[in-house]
């Protein structure tokens, strides 16, 4: 196999594993600013969820506060309506934060978003919330989804 034929397999490889930042909207992150945000797997946008998977949603943001705790809120925003969607576990000092958090220093929220089978075949917005022990935003990110089958 020749140098140029390695290449190939091997960037074509790295295109297929990758997944591009999901594009998003600050909702209204009061107290840190996100950087990015990542769903794996996620091959196209809007990211198409699958019925009965699970998919990990990761934001790097950084804190300008001090919070001894955090939690997450999850909504699905179908027609401007906010419908709870629930994840397993909303404490953010258990998805992958070191607390307390300190001011200017970098996080990644990493956690799960399983999609129940009995979810409608619908496209929605998904606004994900970390708050602190103040009970203001450190991060609000909405971004697009499709739940498919």
């Amino acid at each position: 196999m020749g140098y140029s034929m390695i290449c190939a397999v091997l960037l074509s490889f790295l295109a297929y594993t990758h997944s591009e930042p999901v594009k998003f909207v600050d909702c209204g992150s009061v107290e840190g600013k996100v950087v990015g945000v990542d769903i794996q797997p996620c091959s196209q946008q809007p990211c198409q969820l699958h019925k009965g998977q699970s998919y990990a949603v990761n934001v790097t943001f950084s804190s300008t506060v001090a919070s001894q705790t955090s939690k997450a809120i999850v909504h699905g925003v179908i027609a401007g309506v906010p419908v709870p969607f629930p994840i397993p576990i909303d404490d953010g000092c258990k998805s992958g934060i070191q607390c307390p958090i300190v001011p200017q220093t970098m996080y990644s929220y990493v956690n799960q978003l399983p999609v129940k089978s009995e979810y409608p075949t619908i496209k929605l917005v998904v606004e994900w919330e970390l708050r602190d022990d103040s009970n203001k935003d450190l991060f609000c990110v909405k971004f697009p989804v499709q739940i498919v089958s």
